[in-house]
């Protein structure tokens, strides 16, 4: 099989953005049910005109059983903004039902419009946002209207106008800014939490998270899968002789032909001391003996200096596959560290593949 037909990706990995969006749709879910109650206990405890409250009934109704079946009955499997976004714009019209019957943008429920501002701010983005504050300002136009008496033509009015929108833009302005910085610092705690500072790779935490993910998509499709382990030939000369400042200079040299050699899917990470380990999903065992080939010889042929010298720098590198190797991570991780030792004793700077006993 010709090695880029072997190691062409089959399909997108699995979004990582699918649990932020679990825990946002839960939030949501509890706005929802907010804003229903709101206007229950308007409709109880608000003195609300008999002949409205039919209107008002129905509009719970409607609304509660849109949010059960919307929400709680599976129809739609995987979380998405869109998702989200159809729901803020089902509460605008909600919300805009109840005030055309309790006094349009003087009812005590016109503030409800900002429940949807903040769900959008904390989901959807500046952009889409926006247009849910424009959709806003169009509801309010629409409840001024049905009032009557408005001279939409005078300055005065749409300076009244302003005045009544500008907590909506000021709520919808402030969140978003919120949410966005509350989104940079987790994901930067992420980062740091997932990535070995030295090199710039994932550490084994972020790496097990990750190739978690890869491995089981390959099981639940019956695609191959391989890993690749490293391990530098001469970290610890460069340490005794030079310092560890230099054994760090070649650690990151290293990584730096390994990432030339790889696709964007493909994913590495620090094992430990000078041990690597690259996940190479949707490569069988051949590809990723070429592919370990390549990052051998990148990493032989790459000229490192040392106070003007060049010291000798290779890597030795076991290559295991799923499924003819190993069926879980963890025993194909085995597989790939007991090559890199045959490949070692081998006599160094060479590629071993596993051989089962």
């Amino acid at each position: 099989m010709p090695q880029s037909a072997a190691r062409t990706p089959r399909s997108s990995l699995p979004s990582v953005e699918q649990e932020e969006l679990r825990g946002i749709s839960r939030t949501v879910a509890e706005i929802e049910w907010l804003l229903l109650i709101l206007v229950l206990v308007y409709v109880i405890f608000g003195r609300s005109l008999p002949d409205i409250e039919p209107a008002l009934s129905t509009a719970l109704f409607f609304f509660a059983a849109f949010v059960m079946s919307f929400r709680y009955t599976n129809f739609y499997r995987r979380e998405t903004r869109w998702k989200i976004a159809v729901e803020t714009l089902v509460m605008i019209g909600f919300i805009t039902w109840v005030l055309w019957f309790t006094g349009g943008v003087a009812s005590p429920l016109v503030n409800a419009y900002l429940l949807v501002v903040i769900t959008a701010a904390l989901t959807l983005g500046k952009t889409r946002t926006l247009v849910q504050v424009a959709l806003i300002g169009v509801c309010y136009l629409f409840l001024d209207w049905q009032v009557g008496g408005k001279d939409f033509a005078r300055l005065a009015y749409w300076g009244g106008f302003a005045a009544q929108l500008a907590p909506v833009v000021l709520v919808a302005y402030i969140t978003t800014m919120f949410s966005a910085d509350i989104r940079y610092g987790l994901n930067r705690a992420k980062l740091l939490a997932e990535t070995d500072e030295l090199t710039g790779l994932y550490n084994m935490r972020g790496f097990v998270a990750i190739a978690n993910r890869l491995f089981a998509q390959a099981q639940r499709y019956g695609r191959a899968a391989s890993l690749l382990m490293l391990d530098s030939d001469s970290l610890k000369q460069v340490n005794d002789r030079h310092g560890h400042e230099a054994g760090n200079r070649l650690l990151q040299h290293i990584v730096k032909a390994v990432q030339g050699q790889l696709r964007a899917t493909d994913v590495a990470a620090r094992y430990g001391g000078d041990e690597f380990v690259v996940m190479l999903p949707d490569t069988p065992a051949r590809g990723a003996m070429e592919v370990a080939e390549r990052i051998r010889h990148a990493i032989d042929t790459s000229p490192f200096t040392i106070d003007a010298a060049r010291t000798p720098c290779t890597v030795s590198i076991g290559v295991a596959s799923h499924p003819q190797d190993a069926r879980t991570i963890e025993a194909l991780l085995a597989c790939a560290d007991h090559a890199m030792y045959e490949a070692k004793a081998a006599g160094r700077n060479k590629v071993a593949q596993f051989r089962a006993a």
